[in-house]
């Protein structure tokens, strides 16, 4: 006779640990990455504290003296607080914008590309620049834009067009920049997109093309509609560090060019020479911190105007 369950039915509960001994398997393949975050990146967070005192290396974390706001203050009363915190944003929201759209792009040529030989060859070389170190990258940039013996200028020497000066010009530097970043990234963002094109049922494209439509109309109305998710999801995850500038890039191709500051330094870069300086570990935490509250406010508010337009598309 079999049961039938009715609204007074109450539900048969199973316990935590009756889930855990049915899972096991699946939490031990994530035990790993757990332990990395709770290590690497919830045990820190303790360090916060920094931001408020005084740091004295005799004293340690916990005895160091209470400075209030004070490391706050050297930030905000320094000058440069508004310049880098708009490089930063601007940075960012253009490595976000003109990066997605660019792997989106790299991703539909390479999965129309009928050639299986061609299509891996092209994969390879356009991902292979994300392999290369920041400070090779630094080193090659150099190479190129060098006054005396740069590449470009020796062109522009044969040519007998003026050289410039690259290195002493900031209007040159956020295009450079934005192109390496981009550059960089190209083939490791694409892979998302491609993985995601590939699940795309192929049925449909059969059908459309059955009905008339061309590869730019089936790319259009089928694999673009397909991505917009994924797009999404990708694009509120870089925001959440929007505020926060790649040092290792930004100081491999700038160095302390003092010259192209006020178009290339960003809060990680004036963090990084400050604390260079006057070794003031307190005014860097406190710059973190300024940053973490920035990111958190900022991906909190577009998540919030995503899910209000498109709930299934936020990420909480």
């Amino acid at each position: 006779m079999k049961r039938t369950i009715t609204a007074n039915t109450p539900l048969k509960r199973t316990s935590f640990l009756h889930n855990v001994s049915k899972h096991k398997c699946l939490l031990l393949m994530i035990l790993p990455a757990l332990l990395y975050y709770f290590i690497f990146s919830y045990i820190p967070m303790f360090g916060v504290v920094l931001a408020f005192k005084k740091y004295d290396y005799a004293l340690g974390i916990l005895k160091s003296p209470f400075a209030g706001l004070e490391n706050f203050e050297f930030f905000f009363k320094s000058g440069q607080a508004w310049t880098v915190t708009r490089n930063t944003f601007l940075y960012n929201i253009a490595f976000i914008a003109l990066g997605n759209i660019m792997q989106l792009i790299v991703a539909i040529f390479l999965t129309e590309i009928g050639s299986k030989k061609v299509r891996k060859t092209a994969q390879t070389c356009i991902f292979f620049p994300y392999f290369i170190s920041w400070v090779v990258v630094g080193a090659i940039v150099y190479n190129f834009f060098s006054f005396d013996y740069g590449v470009v200028n020796n062109v522009l020497s044969s040519l007998s067009i003026d050289p410039v000066n690259v290195y002493s010009e900031p209007k040159y530097w956020p295009f450079i920049i934005v192109f390496l970043d981009i550059w960089k990234g190209l083939g490791y963002g694409s892979i998302v997109y491609m993985a995601t094109i590939t699940g795309i049922d192929t049925s449909i494209y059969e059908a459309a093309e059955i009905d008339g439509a061309n590869i730019m109309q089936r790319i259009w109305h089928i694999t673009i509609p397909a991505l917009r998710s994924t797009m999404i999801t990708l694009v509120l995850l870089a925001l959440g560090r929007v505020f926060r500038g790649n040092l290792t890039m930004f100081y491999s191709l700038i160095g302390n060019n003092g010259l192209l500051y006020n178009y290339t330094d960003v809060i990680d870069t004036f963090t990084f020479r400050t604390l260079l300086f006057s070794n003031d570990i307190g005014m860097s935490s406190a710059v973190g911190l300024y940053q973490s509250v920035l990111c958190f406010v900022f991906i909190m508010l577009a998540n919030a105007v995503v899910k209000k337009i498109d709930d299934d598309s936020a990420l909480f």
